[in-house]
């Protein structure tokens, strides 16, 4: 299936590059070179996912992130960043972005990143395509509304980020049931790539500041030992 694909990348060799790899899988491209058109772009919800630099004119790709994210705009996001420090990496995954790539990549593990993201967005319903989206999934004090992708504990709006809610969705979904990393790359990230695990770590931390009121001593997302996490028994 065809896929509109916006890359947000000021440099134009490697836009260009990215753009003809992208093209070979049978997708549709189209390229802008700073943050601010990228948002424009982006936020126009013509595209099935966005490849957004980091270092970018007139506004950066974190900030171009988090703005689209403000505006409940759930495009896929893969983030390329050339910094070697992990702050960036770690703040986009917590702003909301699917997956990222470090600079210099090679295009069959970009296009393999991009098939992976794909794959997740044919497993997920259309809008109003079934019961699943008017589901509402009440869990101790947690109350998920899976129409609305909102969540509220004690009553109170709970801000997650796009994978978050995919996370705690997939993890209220199969309560009791323990997952391990790799699983949950496959159901949440829609890859089995093991380099990822560290992303479910970091997503199932940022989760449970969230959403548990002593994250250490969790009451919703608990550590299995020797296999990996799993959902309070709540239904």
């Amino acid at each position: 299936m065809e896929r509109r694909i916006l890359v947000v990348e000021d440099q134009k060799d490697i836009a260009d590059l990215v753009a003809m790899h992208l093209r070979d899988l049978g997708h549709s491209v189209d390229c802008v070179h700073d943050g601010g058109k990228g948002y424009e772009a982006a936020r126009s919800g013509a595209y099935d996912i966005v490849v957004l630099d980091v270092m970018l004119p007139v506004r950066d790709g974190l900030d171009v992130l988090r703005a689209l994210r403000m505006d409940r705009i759930d495009t896929p996001v893969l983030m390329l960043t050339a910094r070697s420090s992990e702050i960036d990496r770690v703040l986009g995954l917590e702003l909301g972005a699917d997956d990222y790539l470090t600079k210099p990549f090679s295009i069959p593990e970009l296009q393999a990143r991009i098939k992976a993201i794909l794959r997740r967005i044919e497993r997920q319903p259309a809008p109003g395509g079934g019961a699943g989206e008017a589901e509402r999934i009440l869990a101790g004090e947690l109350e998920i509304d899976c129409a609305s992708r909102e969540v509220r504990l004690a009553g109170q709006p709970v801000p997650l980020t796009a994978k978050e809610f995919d996370l705690l969705l997939h993890f209220a979904r199969n309560p009791g049931r323990a997952f391990t990393r790799m699983q949950l790359l496959d159901a949440v990230w829609g890859t089995t790539f093991e380099g990822y695990e560290h992303n479910v770590n970091t997503h199932i931390n940022r989760l449970r500041s969230k959403i548990e009121a002593d994250p250490a001593n969790p009451r919703y997302v608990l550590t299995v030992r020797g296999v990996g996490y799993r959902f309070m028994d709540a239904r």
